[in-house]
Formats: C-alpha cells, structure tokens, sequence
C-alpha cells in the first residue's frame, strides 16, 4: 500500500512538476497583487484537482468505451510521458510552457489589465495536462480495491496541495533561488520520469503478450 503510495506520488509529482509551474506564475501574475495572485492559485488548484480526479475515477470507463485494453493504454501513455521526460532533460517543455506564457503576458499588456490565467494557462495545461490525464489513469489501472484506490487519490491530492504551495510561494521562491535551482530540479525529474515510463511500456507489453 504504502509503495503504491509512493509510486503515484513520484509519477504524478514529476509529470506535474510544481517546481517547474512556480516560476512561470510567477511571471504571469507579476502585476497582480498578493491576494490576486492567492486566489488565482488556489482556482487554479482546485480545478485541475477536480479535472484529474474526474479522469482517475471515470477515465477507465472512457477506455472501455471506446473498446481501449488497458494494457493498449500503459504502452501508449508510457511512449508520451517518455517524450515529456525528454522534453524535460532538454528543457524543451519549460521552453514550451514559457512560451505559452508570454503569449498571455502579451496579450495581457495589449488589454492593460490583470488577466486571470487561473483557468488558462495555469490549470490547463500546465497542472491538468495530457501527461498528468495520462499517469492519473494509468496508475487507477493498477489499483486493487478500495485501499489502492486512496492510495493514488490521496498521493493526487498531496501532489496537488504541494502545486498549490510552489504557486503561491511562486515569487519569494524565484527571488530566493533562481532559475538555475529550476533548471537542476526540472532535469532530475526528467531522468526519474523516463524511467517511469519506461515501466509503463514493460508492464503493457508484458500484460499484452503475457511474458
């Protein structure tokens, strides 16, 4: 129980990445004052918690919709979270997610205003993204019953409250250690995220071809 516990809070720590959210609001709510910005965090929060609760409890059920085996799910969900961890080592994600960043920021400067990013970009797809759909409903198709159940629901809402604490303390975190304890962190998580994925795809070929 308790190393399920601790697998899903890995996986769903480094495909989240609270770390690498953090400095990107903080440039997106530079203007805003400290309650603003206190409440966009917690909006943001709560509703990529509520998206990714909706796929870990309903996801498997979509699957079986759209007549998709479980184990079609863990080799195609381990080969995208593998792209993200590469993405990750070579820090083209950071670069995407900058990106879509200063395209708000842009946007916001043209309308003169504090524009809400709690929604877009920040709960999705920078909290709720496709990565983080994907690891949610992979780890729910290996729960067990009802214990193993918690145990990854309660490990997404550790991960989450953790994301809600990097993006409030998303300012005094950067002035204190700067985007080069981001490059390090965003790096590692990459490497362990790989590794990740890369069990993913055994456990969907093994399930598939029974070997």
């Amino acid at each position: 129980m308790f190393e399920l516990f601790v697998s899903a809070f890995v996986t769903l720590f480094v495909v989240i990445d609270p770390p690498g959210c953090a400095p990107i609001y903080a440039g997106l709510t530079a203007d805003a004052s400290a309650a603003q910005r206190r409440a966009m965090a917690v909006k943001a929060t709560v509703i990529a918690t509520v998206i990714l609760l909706i796929f870990a409890l309903f996801g498997e059920d979509l699957l079986g919709a759209l007549h998709i085996e479980l184990d079609s799910f863990r080799i195609a969900g381990g080969i995208m979270l593998f792209a993200i961890a590469i993405d990750m080592v070579f820090e083209k994600r950071t670069e995407r997610r900058q990106d879509r960043a200063d395209k708000v920021l842009a946007h916001r400067e043209a309308e003169h205003e504090v524009e809400d990013v709690s929604v877009f970009p920040m709960a999705m797809p920078m909290l709720a993204g496709p990565g983080a759909i994907a690891s949610v409903m992979l780890l729910m198709a290996r729960a067990d019953g009802l214990d193993e159940t918690f145990a990854i629901l309660g490990a997404l809402v550790v991960v989450m409250a953790l994301s809600l604490v990097a993006l409030v303390a998303a300012a005094p975190l950067m002035r204190l250690f700067g985007k080069e304890f981001e490059s390090v962190v965003t790096r590692l998580l990459g490497v362990i995220l790989a590794a990740l994925a890369a069990q993913f795809v055994i456990d969907g070929l093994r399930g598939s071809f029974d070997f």
